[in-house]
């Protein structure tokens, strides 16, 4: 078997698509942080949240806490986004054979109420 034969097989199923989409978050927070009514909820963990001692809000958790601790200059303005990444990859036809799989990537804006 010569290399041209392996290589017109491939080109004859074609390469495994690869698909991006891309939603630019920037422009996006630029457009949260200049609505009022957003830009009250982004802050609202720090103003307008019940702490009562009961884990109510991620803004209650331990983790949050640490990491105004950690970093003491970000957990000072409550303006600063913090942001949750979620992915998880499935093959939607149930065939582990298969070739196709998806990947969702999901991402969470732990400020809001």
């Amino acid at each position: 078997m010569k290399d041209d034969d392996v290589d017109e097989d491939n080109m004859k199923k074609g390469p495994p698509a690869k698909v991006l989409w891309y939603l630019p978050i920037i422009p996006r927070f630029k457009r949260l942080f200049a609505n009022v009514n957003d830009t009250k909820n982004l802050v609202w963990h720090a103003i307008g949240r019940k702490s009562e001692g009961l884990l109510r809000h991620a803004a209650n958790s331990p983790q949050w806490k640490k990491i105004d601790t950690h970093y003491p200059q970000f957990g000072s303005d409550p303006r600063n986004l913090r942001l949750g990444l979620a992915t998880d990859g499935m093959n939607p036809y149930g065939n582990l054979s298969s070739k196709h799989s998806l990947w969702p990537v999901l991402l969470i804006i732990y400020n809001l109420p």
